[in-house]
C-alpha cells in the first residue's frame, strides 16, 4: 500500500492569466516544464558550473538526524567548501543537503543567469534560495514558516516532490509548536501499521527534471527527495490569504520564540513530549487507539 497521491498537473508553458485563474486562485500546484529555457541558467547551471563559480565558498550542510533540543533554528550539522561538496555529491550517496542558501548574497554573478518571471504575483527579489542534495537525500515533511507561494526551479538530475494541503495536517502527525511532521516517517515508503492516519491523507506528487518549475501554493506541506544529485532554486511571494498571512506572523513572532524558550527550559524532554503529542493528537482526532 502506498500514499494516496495524485499526479500534479503538468503544462509545457503557461500565460499569467491562465496561471492566476487555474492555479493561484484555486491554490492548486502545477509543474511548468519549459518556462525557463530562455534563461542563461537553463544551459549554464549544473553542479560543475556551481563548483566553478562558488567552489571556494563555505556552505552549511544538513542531514536527516532528528531535531535535538540544543540545535538552534536552522543550525547546520556540518560545513564544507562547495567544491568538496559537489565532489561528494558526484562520488557517492550522501545525506548532506544545502538549503536556504542565498545565491544573491554569496555569489552575486549568478543573479545575471535568471530573471524574475511575471506570474502575476510580486516575487521577493532579495530571497532567491538554492537547495542541493545527493542521491536519496530528503527533507522532512514540512511547510514554510511564512506560508509563502513558492516557485521551485529544478536544475540537474531528478527530484521527487510530495505535497499536501494544510487541511491534511490532521493525518500527517504534525509536531506541536513546529512546522514539521514526525521525522521518523518515511514518506517515500510509509509504514501504515505504525502511522495508520497516513492512509487517510490525500496529496500530490511529481518528479522534477532540469528546467522544470513547481508551483507550491500557500502553506503547502512538502517533502523533497533527490532521486539523483541535483539542486533547485526557490523564489517566493508572500501569502495573500488573510488567514495564511496572520498564521505566518504568528509562526515567526510567537510560535518560534515560544519553542526556543521551552527548549532552553526543558531540553530534550520538550522534544520528546512534542513527538509523543504528535501521535496522541493525530490518533485522538481519528479515534485510533
Amino acid at each position: 500500500m502506498s500514499l494516496n497521491l495524485s499526479q500534479i498537473d503538468r503544462v509545457e508553458t503557461i500565460t499569467k492569466k491562465d496561471f492566476i485563474e487555474k492555479y493561484f486562485k484555486p491554490q492548486k500546484p502545477v509543474v511548468i516544464e519549459r518556462f525557463i529555457e530562455d534563461w542563461p541558467a537553463y544551459k549554464k547551471w549544473s553542479l560543475d558550473y556551481i563548483k566553478e563559480v562558488a567552489g571556494d565558498k563555505t556552505v552549511p550542510l544538513y542531514d536527516d538526524r532528528p531535531v535535538d533540543y540544543k540545535d538552534g533554528f536552522n543550525e547546520p550539522h556540518a560545513t564544507m567548501k562547495m567544491s568538496e561538496y559537489v565532489e561528494l555529491l558526484k562520488k557517492e550517496p550522501t545525506k548532506y543537503r544545502i538549503f536556504l542558501w542565498n545565491v544573491l548574497k554569496e555569489v552575486p554573478m549568478l543573479q545575471k543567469d535568471f530573471s524574475y518571471p511575471d506570474f502575476g504575483l510580486r516575487l521577493l527579489k532579495g530571497l532567491p534560495m538554492l537547495f542541493f542534495g545527493g542521491t536519496d537525500s530528503y527533507t522532512f515533511m514540512h511547510y514554510d514558516i511564512d506560508l509563502a507561494n513558492i516557485f521551485h526551479f529544478h536544475f540537474e538530475g531528478k527530484k521527487q516532490c510530495i505535497l499536501f494541503e494544510q487541511d491534511q495536517r490532521k493525518y500527517l502527525y504534525k509536531i506541536p509548536n513546529s512546522l514539521i511532521t514526525r521525522e521518523d516517517i518515511d514518506f517515500a515508503n510509509p509504514d501504515f501499521d505504525k502511522w495508520p492516519a497516513l492512509k487517510h491523507a490525500k496529496g500530490y506528487v511529481a518528479d522534477l527534471e532540469h528546467g522544470n518549475v513547481l508551483y507550491m501554493p500557500e502553506g503547502y506541506w512538502h517533502y523533497m527527495r533527490y532521486i539523483t544529485p541535483g539542486f533547485s532554486m526557490s523564489l517566493r511571494a508572500i501569502a495573500r490569504k488573510p488567514k495564511n498571512l496572520s498564521r505566518a506572523i504568528y509562526n515567526i513572532a510567537i510560535m518560534r520564540t515560544y519553542d526556543n524558550i521551552m527548549r532552553k527550559i526543558k531540553g530534550q524532554k520538550w522534544i520528546d513530549w512534542k513527538n509523543e503529542k504528535a501521535i496522541q493528537n493525530t490518533h485522538r482526532k481519528l479515534n485510533i487507539d
